[in-house]
Order: structure tokens, then sequence, then C-alpha cells
């Protein structure tokens, strides 16, 4: 029995090396899709006469949408097992409302398909990350995540340049949202291939490794913690764009393409912490969690080189996010339950994320030095809360 189990996990590698690869690269061409769009959301929605508390409200709206609807959508894949059911509806929404901006003329039109592009994102995370982590079991959480982000951030940074493309040559936001229908449809017909070769996402994870049904153990919520202080305290790349254009420390035009370099520098180290991961196990995490913790004095503090330094460490800090993080919870949670623990914990990261965007905003009005204090601070308690579960190293 032994050696059969042994030949079909021989057998599942392949399918589960290359159900990884397309995920990531349709999710790359999902990023290049809304992540271009969302680069002009702000002047677009200015453009049609919406004033700047409306363009804040939308942006806040949807990322608590994106997030809030995570902690349903994962409870629901878990129950009904309807991975793809769930993440297919979630992609067409998510992808088709950007093109669909193409046709507003009304601040209220685009700001409705701005927020369903996020309602879409928020639907299919869990599902997408669920079966990412069945797969997972076959070649390593560290390395699937890593190469997931590092494709996922490449099209987060080729979206905003074609969009800059295409404003540059005076083509205007409505054909720039016109022209991203074709990486939307390109990342739709490999979501379909991806479902072909992994129609039943479970089986590429034994039975074995499931948990019963009902909660989750001390070290999830601990580590849920950690997630909530971490997004809490990170500063978001708009106001620390905004702070960079309002005192001059860099050009205006120049800001979009930091942008595009820190999502550069996210893709190029989450293969390599991934691999640190897998080889090293969650040890990893306990140092890469003190990476991002001088980014904020850097950027709000320093000069234009300490800047480039502040933003690269920042960059670091949404790799172990959005990597490290997703791979650890693989070692937390069951198989069973995968899809509802990932949904869950992006649950709390996205309420304590906007919770933490508004006291930081308004910190930014009141001093500085409050605000990076805070930012510092949050992320600092963050640190003990992942040490005490890495510490156990992988088995749950």
């Amino acid at each position: 029995m032994t050696r059969d189990r042994t030949a079909a996990a021989r057998r599942g590698r392949p399918r589960a090396f290359w159900f990884v690869v397309v995920v990531g690269v349709m999710s790359l061409f999902a990023d290049v899709t809304y992540e271009g769009a969302r680069s002009v959301g702000g002047q677009f929605l200015g453009s049609l006469g919406a004033s700047a508390l409306i363009v804040s409200t939308v942006a806040g709206l949807g990322e608590l949408a994106g997030y809030g609807l995570r902690f349903l959508s994962g409870r629901w894949v878990d129950r009904r097992h309807a991975y793809w059911p769930i993440a297919i509806f979630g992609y067409l929404v998510n992808l088709l409302a950007v093109p669909a901006l193409a046709l507003a003329g009304h601040w209220l039109v685009a700001a409705t398909l701005m927020l369903l592009e996020r309602t879409g994102k928020g639907i299919r995370n869990p599902p997408r990350d669920a079966m990412l982590s069945h797969a997972a079991h076959r070649i390593g959480a560290g390395w699937t995540f890593g190469l997931h982000e590092a494709l996922d951030e490449t099209g987060a940074a080729l979206g905003p340049l074609l969009v800059a493309l295409v404003l540059w040559r005076r083509g205007g936001y409505h054909l720039a949202f016109a022209i991203l229908l074709a990486p939307a449809l390109v990342s739709l017909a490999l979501l379909l291939l991806a479902r072909r070769l992994n129609p039943h996402p479970r089986e590429l994870e034994p039975a074995g490794h499931a948990v019963a049904m009902r909660g989750f153990e001390t070290r999830y919520w601990i580590f849920a913690t950690a997630g909530a202080l971490t997004a809490a305290g990170f500063a978001d790349f708009s106001l620390m764009a905004y702070h960079l254009a309002r005192h001059h420390v860099l050009a205006e035009a120049s800001i979009p393409l930091l942008y595009a370099l820190a999502n550069g520098i996210n893709a190029a180290s989450s293969l390599g912490l991934g691999r640190l991961f897998d080889s090293w196990g969650p040890h990893v995490l306990s140092v890469a969690i003190l990476l991002p913790l001088a980014s904020a004095p850097l950027v709000f503090f320093g000069a234009a080189p300490a800047v480039l330094a502040g933003i690269a460490l920042w960059s670091l800090g949404v790799t172990v996010q959005q990597s490290l993080f997703k791979a650890m919870l693989t070692t937390l949670v069951g198989a069973h339950r995968r899809a509802t623990g990932f949904g869950t914990f992006d649950g709390i990261w996205g309420l304590a994320s906007f919770g933490g965007s508004l006291v930081l905003g308004y910190l930014y009005g009141v001093s500085l030095a409050w605000l990076v204090a805070v930012s510092v601070a949050l992320q600092v308690l963050a640190v003990p809360a992942v040490w005490a579960v890495t510490r156990r190293g992988r088995t749950p």
C-alpha cells in the first residue's frame, strides 16, 4: 500500500507542477488587467467629476468588499466543495468589469464597476488559494506561492506600464480600458485550461491531512492576530506616493515607475524566499518578518536614496505577506478547511488593513513622527506572535 501511495504521489507531481504554472500565468494576465485599471482609477473618476472624498470612499469600500467577501467565499467552498464554480464566477466578475469601464460616462457607473471588480476578486481568491495549497502538498508550499506571487507581481508591473503607454500616445482612459479586454480574455482561457488540468483539486492532497470541520487551533488565531497587526501597520503605497509628491521628494512622473520597480522587486524575491521556506521551514518567516520594519522611517523621513531603500524593504514586506504567510497557512489548516482558513485570514487582514489605513492617513495630517511610530510599533507587535507560531515547525 505504501508503494502504491508513493507511485500515486509521483504521478501527481507533474499535474500539480503544471497546474501551479498555468494558474500563475493566468494570474499574470489577470493582474495586467485589473492592476492596469487600478493605476488610473482615481484619475479616471476625477475626470468624470468625482470628488476626492468619492475617490477615497470608493477605494476604501472596494478593499473592504474585496477582503470581507473572502470569509464567505471560503466557507462556501469548503461546505460545497465548489472550487471551480466559485472561482470561475469570481474571475468573470473581476476581469470583465475592467473593460466595461470603457463604456462608463458617469462617475457613478465607473465606481460601481470598480466595486464589482473588487467584489469578484474577493470571491475568487479563497478557492484559488485553496487549490494552490492542495497542489503545494506535492511540490512545496513555499515554491508554489512564491512562483505564483512572482508571476502575479510581474503582471502588476506590466499592467500600469501598458496603460501608461496608451495614455502617453494620447489614447485616453476609455481606450486603455478597452485594450485591457485582451489580457482579461487570455486569463479566462487559462482559467479553463487550469480546470481541465485539475478538475478535482482535493485529489492532490491525501485525505489523511484533513482535520475536523469545526474550528481552528490556537496557533491559527495567533497567526491571524500577527497578520492583522502587520496589515494595520503596513503603510499603503498610495499614502507613500502622496507624501513623495507633496514634498517633492521625487518627480511625480517617476512615482508610477517606482511602483513598477516595487512590484518587480516583489516578483524577483518571491521565488527565492519561497524556496528558502521549503528548504529551511517556517523559521525563514521568523527572520523575514523583520525586513520591512525600517521601510516607513526611510520613506517618510528620507531623501531620494533613502526612499529607494525604503521602497525595496516595503516590497520585500509585500513578498513576505503574500508568499510566506500563505505558505505558513497551509501548515496550520487541514485540507478540508483550507478555503475557509484562507478566507477567514484574508477577511481579518482586510478589516485590519482598512482600519490601519484610516489611522495612518489621519496621523499623516497630525505628525509624520507619530505616523512612523505607530506603523513600526504595530509591525513590531506582530513579531513575537509570528515567532510563537513558527518555532513549533511545520506540522499543525
